[in-house]
Order: C-alpha cells, then sequence, then structure tokens
C-alpha cells in the first residue's frame, strides 16, 4: 500500500524528485525547532524557488503547495496572512482568472498576424528585435501578462500547425517505410530548431515587456504603487524614471540583436525552411478558406483588440473587468454559446491562479517572519548616493528571490515612513522611488520568480513543447540580465 501511495503521489514525477520533496516536508519542522523560524523561513524559500526549477517534471502548484500548506500548519503564517496578501493582490487574481482567458477568444486574429508575420520577415535578428520592442512599447500601456499571454497564444497556434501537418505526413507515408523515416529524420530536426526558435522569440517578448513595463505608470503593478505613494501623474512619472528606463531601453534592444548576431547562451535558432513553408501554406489556406462568415469573426476580434487596448490605456476599470467585458463581447459576438467552449479557454489561467496564490502564501511566510527586515534596515542605514545604490541593488536582489511587487510595496512604505520620521528629505525620498521602481523591475528578470509575467511563461503549456525549463530560462535571461543591470546601475549613479 506504501508502495501504491508513493506512486500516485505527484504523478509520474521523477523518483527522486519526490523523495527530495518528501525530505524537504520532513526537514522543515526540525528546521523550525532547532534553528529558529528565520532560518526555516530562509530554507523554505530556497525549497519553493527549487520546486519551480522543476516545472517541467511536476507542476509546482503540487509540491509548492504542499510546502505552503506545511508553513501555515507549523504557524510560519496564519491564514490571515495569507488572505491579506490575496487581498492586496487581488487585481492581478482577476488579471489571470479573466484577461487571459480573453486572449483565448481572439486567438484566430492572432495567429492570422503572427503566422504572416513570420512568413514574410526571414532576418531572424529583426524579427526578434521586433518581439522585443513590441513587448516593450505595448507593456507600456498595457499590462505584462496580457502581452505575455498575446505572443503566448500565438507560438502555440504556430506549434500546433507544424505538429499536425507532421502529424498527418506520418500517417500519410505509413505505407513507404523509407520515405517515412527520411521524413521523421527531417521533422526531428526541423522540430528541435523550431523549438530553439520559439525560445528565442518568447524570451525577447518577455524581456521587453519588463524593458517597457518599467517606464510608465500603468507598465506593472508596483508602479502604481509607488506613484500613488509619490503622487506622481503619468507624465510625471514617465519623466523621474527617464534618466534610468531610456538608458536601459536602448541597452536592451541593443542586447536582443546582440545576442542574435553573436548566437551567445542559446540564441541565434533559424526558422528551419521547411516549418517557415508549413505556416506559409496555412496562411494561404486560411486567406483563401475564408468565408463572410470567418471574417466576420477576424474583424470582431480585431474590434475586440481595439477596445481591450484603449480600455487598458485609459484604465477605465481594474484589468481583469476589462479582460471579462472582452470575453463576454468575443463570445456573444462570435458564435460561442455553450459553457464548455468557454471553458476551454481557463484551462491555462487557472492553475496559474492557483500556483500564484500559493506564491502569495510563500511571500506570506517572508512578510510575517521578517525575512527581509536585516537588508531593509542596512539599506536605510546608507546615505546619499550609497543609499540609492543599496536600493537599487536590493530591491533587485530580493526581487529576484521573491516578488517585485511584493519587494516594492516593503520598500516604499519603509522610505515613505523614513521621511515621515524626518530621516528622508522629500527630495532624496523621490530619488529612492525610482530606485525602488527601476530595482524592481530591471533586475528581476534574471529569474522566473522575479516577474509574474516570467513565471506564467514558465508554466505554460508552451514551455512544456519548446523545452523552456527553470535552468534555460535563468541562462537565455542571463545577458540582459548583466547589461540591463548594469546600465540601469550605472544611470542610478551619474544621471540620477
Amino acid at each position: 500500500m506504501f508502495s501504491a501511495i508513493f506512486g500516485n503521489f505527484m504523478g509520474h514525477s521523477p523518483k527522486w524528485y519526490k523523495a527530495i520533496v518528501v525530505l524537504f516536508l520532513a526537514i522543515n519542522p526540525i528546521l523550525l525547532a532547532t534553528a529558529g523560524s528565520f532560518i526555516a523561513g530562509w530554507a523554505l524559500v530556497m525549497e519553493f524557488i527549487f520546486t519551480l526549477a522543476m516545472a517541467l517534471s511536476c507542476y509546482p502548484l503540487l509540491p509548492g503547495g504542499l510546502l505552503a500548506l506545511e508553513a501555515v500548519t507549523m504557524g510560519m503564517a496564519t491564514p490571515e496572512n495569507v488572505f491579506e496578501e490575496m487581498v492586496v493582490n487581488f487585481p492581478v487574481i482577476l488579471l489571470l482568472m479573466f484577461m487571459v482567458a480573453s486572449i483565448y477568444f481572439m486567438r484566430d486574429l492572432l495567429l492570422y498576424i503572427f503566422s504572416n508575420l513570420l512568413v514574410r520577415v526571414h532576418s531572424k535578428i529583426w524579427l526578434s528585435f521586433m518581439f522585443c520592442f513590441a513587448g516593450g512599447f505595448l507593456s507600456a500601456f498595457l499590462d505584462a501578462l496580457t502581452v505575455t499571454a498575446v505572443v503566448i497564444t500565438a507560438a502555440t497556434g504556430f506549434y500546433s500547425v507544424y505538429t499536425k501537418f507532421a502529424s498527418g505526413m506520418i500517417e500519410k507515408l505509413r505505407d513507404s517505410q523509407p520515405e517515412k523515416e527520411a521524413f521523421e529524420n527531417q521533422y526531428h530536426l526541423d522540430l528541435e530548431n523550431f523549438r530553439g526558435f520559439l525560445r528565442n522569440i518568447m524570451m525577447h517578448a518577455a524581456v521587453g515587456t519588463a524593458l517597457g513595463g518599467v517606464c510608465t505608470l500603468v507598465g506593472e503593478p508596483q508602479n502604481l504603487l509607488i506613484g500613488a505613494k509619490m503622487h506622481w501623474h503619468f507624465g510625471e512619472f514617465f519623466w523621474r524614471m527617464t534618466p534610468i528606463t531610456i538608458p536601459t531601453l536602448v541597452a536592451g534592444l541593443l542586447t536582443c540583436l546582440l545576442v542574435e548576431k553573436l548566437k551567445i547562451l542559446g540564441y541565434g535558432y533559424q526558422l528551419p525552411e521547411g516549418v517557415r513553408e508549413v505556416l506559409r501554406e496555412y496562411a494561404e489556406t486560411e486567406n483563401d478558406k475564408q468565408d463572410a462568415g470567418s471574417r466576420a469573426k477576424l474583424i470582431v476580434q480585431a474590434l475586440g483588440g481595439v477596445f481591450l487596448i484603449f480600455a487598458l490605456a485609459f484604465h477605465i476599470a481594474e484589468v481583469g473587468l476589462i479582460g471579462l467585458a472582452v470575453i463576454i463581447l468575443l463570445t456573444s459576438l462570435n458564435g460561442i454559446n455553450d459553457e464548455h467552449s468557454i471553458g476551454r479557454a481557463f484551462s491555462e489561467a487557472l492553475p496559474f491562479t492557483c500556483l500564484l496564490t500559493v506564491f502569495f502564501s510563500i511571500v506570506a511566510v517572508i512578510h510575517h517572519q521578517g525575512l527581509f527586515a536585516p537588508i531593509v534596515h542596512w539599506t536605510l542605514a546608507k546615505q546619499g548616493s550609497a543609499q540609492l545604490e543599496a536600493f537599487f541593488l536590493a530591491s533587485g536582489i530580493l526581487s529576484a528571490v521573491s516578488d517585485n511587487v511584493f519587494v516594492a510595496t516593503i520598500y516604499i512604505t519603509e522610505a515613505f515612513q523614513a521621511h515621515e520620521e524626518g530621516l528622508l528629505t522629500r527630495g532624496q525620498l523621490e530619488l529612492v522611488a525610482v530606485a525602488i521602481n527601476t530595482g524592481t523591475n530591471i533586475p528581476s528578470v534574471a529569474t522566473p520568480n522575479g516577474q509574474a509575467a516570467f513565471l506564467f511563461l514558465l508554466t505554460s503549456a508552451l514551455s512544456q513543447f519548446i523545452r523552456l525549463s527553470y535552468v534555460r530560462m535563468l541562462i537565455l535571461a542571463l545577458p540582459y540580465t548583466v547589461v540591463m543591470s548594469l546600465t540601469a546601475y550605472l544611470s542610478l549613479r551619474f544621471f540620477l
């Protein structure tokens, strides 16, 4: 019976991984009793990050959720603490539930646009630049998760089109063994290169969301938080961030070109000609098949996209509620009237919503146990320019380990409290706010857990298809992390 229970535990995950998770669960109470809550808390954080790194072996909700349940059971955080974190991040939960699902109903339009783009733009370097720049531009006005969901939907569509074609060809050639073997060999080679190509494109787009998101008041949730504390409107926020964000944006876009040109750390994969031909034929076939009904659907989806952009840009409602409005409009006008068809749109977003809630539980432990307190106090003890550099570095490092919204909340609250106590002048507080915003946005691209958009990409079904593991994501992000963080740090030091 024990063997059967262990076999069912975490499904088809490797046995050694199951054993490690069991070891984590066994050792945490011992650490709490012997080493104290501070050491046990940091051990829990590292264990949770490990479960994220193993996302391709087991969806992190399972092992990460067990760790979070154990932490709450041991009293490292209370259910009330977890609920408070969820309330603070409720707009993000709404966004995931409805906005990400709304993109599903625009998949035909997205696949049509991006497939034609891939077919017509043959230069991988410029295609990468376009995805990175578009991700940055859109994220400056929309939400990074929304932009990432759009690109994921398009990339998943490309992958599905090619694999369906290959499956059909293999079935067609089943009676001709030599031709079948030759096709399968070429298919596996093209598929591996296609996966590398999609990994590159997805990372360029994801980094682009960070480059653009840091620039404006609406780019990231913590930007709104900091702007509200400082009473900065849209234009003032943009202007105050410019000395750091513009040099970093330029450096990030140049990095995109260089890593593709020099084929650094896993970049430089080309779209195989066989895949391009399949996508070209698909685009032509879809164009030829279009009748009045299908064209009407594309027009409705395009209008839905226009509504989405303007609604987000002018913030007529919470982002999640705008997503719900898009779902209602697109399903009503595009011939969808059954629960099953609507339910499929939520299959990608809701597991990640559960995972993010588990992540908030870990954040509650960090907050309740004061795991970041020594670093916060060290930062506030600095003076002048050294203090700005300390805020940037500390918030950047902690954001890469934890959640950038959480880190920004802690730091801007502490800085504002120091200002009210007379420890910081208004002018120094404004500079500190800039350092916190750029620190939580830019160095956090180093890890998938640093930004919700990166974590969403890592745990999406697409990452399974294209073999985008946690470690591979770290490696692909490394050139951007080094260049962007160094540029931001030097800009902070010399231009601010």
